[in-house]
């Protein structure tokens, strides 16, 4: 009789043979974001439309209300959709971040009656949740992208400099997901306040507004923001067609690793007892 606990191999198993395990249930990842993608997009009258509108709805809002404020301080950047492609690369960015971590912090809890149910690896739920989301930004990534050809601001060759720069905010944002996602089921305010957090997180984080408006205190605070770097990084890429400085992508990938060890060290501690705290 199943009682979905996980094999002693999830929990103690080094990282390849966890790999491993992973792939030996590849079929099920596969059909699990082929079934979300087929319940965001084809189960509704829009279907991929959705994809456009939600994010070019908060672009729209966001030009209209600050393009004017925002343009000047656009050094160098005269074009009138400038002020638009330095939203946007900064949001979609965002975007991936924070749905990605709103969806990590619930994945056992919102999962609860599956894990149950089934034994399978539990790590597959986050995984799904990183293809999903990942699918998700690449179709509209494509969409930005062939904005940006038409309207003959696309940056070139640099644009690969992009793909690096998002495999690090994912590790991060995994990383930071699989551990509040673990003590979440011990402690279920975790998911509200990570949500609270988000919010703040956002005004903090220079998308909106440009960073050297801001008083130098205030700017050298936000240099703790993990998330500005790469935000700066995927405007420097759109918007001046120039790579980012590698440099400062540093502190986000220590900080990456770091939550990807503590992430898998608390799941290797609590991950047996979720099924009976769920």
């Amino acid at each position: 009789m199943n009682t979905g606990q996980p094999s002693a191999i999830s929990l103690s198993a080094l990282p390849l043979t966890l790999l491993r395990e992973l792939w030996a249930y590849r079929g099920f990842i596969l059909a699990s974001v082929q079934r979300e993608l087929r319940a965001r997009y084809l189960g509704s009258q829009f279907g991929l439309a959705w994809a456009v509108i939600h994010p070019f709805a908060l672009i729209l809002l966001y030009t209209l209300v600050f393009s004017n404020l925002m343009r000047p301080t656009l050094a160098g950047h005269d074009a009138p959709i400038a002020y638009s492609v330095y939203l946007c690369a900064g949001l979609l960015t965002w975007t991936v971040f924070s749905e990605l971590l709103g969806r990590s912090v619930g994945i056992f809890v919102n999962n609860a009656n599956l894990l149950k149910k089934v034994s399978f690896p539990k790590l597959t739920l986050p995984l799904i949740a990183i293809l999903s989301s990942l699918l998700h930004y690449a179709i509209i990534m494509a969409l930005f992208m062939a904005f940006l050809v038409l309207a003959g601001y696309f940056p070139g060759w640099v644009v690969f400099a992009a793909v690096p720069v998002i495999l690090i905010l994912v590790a991060f944002t995994v990383g930071l997901g699989l551990l509040a996602g673990t003590i979440n089921v011990f402690y279920r305010d975790i998911e509200q306040f990570t949500a609270l957090v988000l919010q703040f997180w956002f005004w903090f984080t220079p998308i909106v507004y440009v960073r050297s408006i801001l008083p130098d205190w205030l700017s050298a605070l936000l240099g703790w923001n993990p998330v500005l770097p790469m935000v700066a990084a995927m405007q420097s890429i759109f918007l001046d067609a120039r790579a980012p400085d590698w440099s400062t992508l540093v502190y986000p990938l220590t900080l990456a690793g770091l939550l990807l060890v503590l992430g898998w060290l608390a799941y290797r501690r609590l991950g047996g007892e979720i099924v009976d705290e769920l």
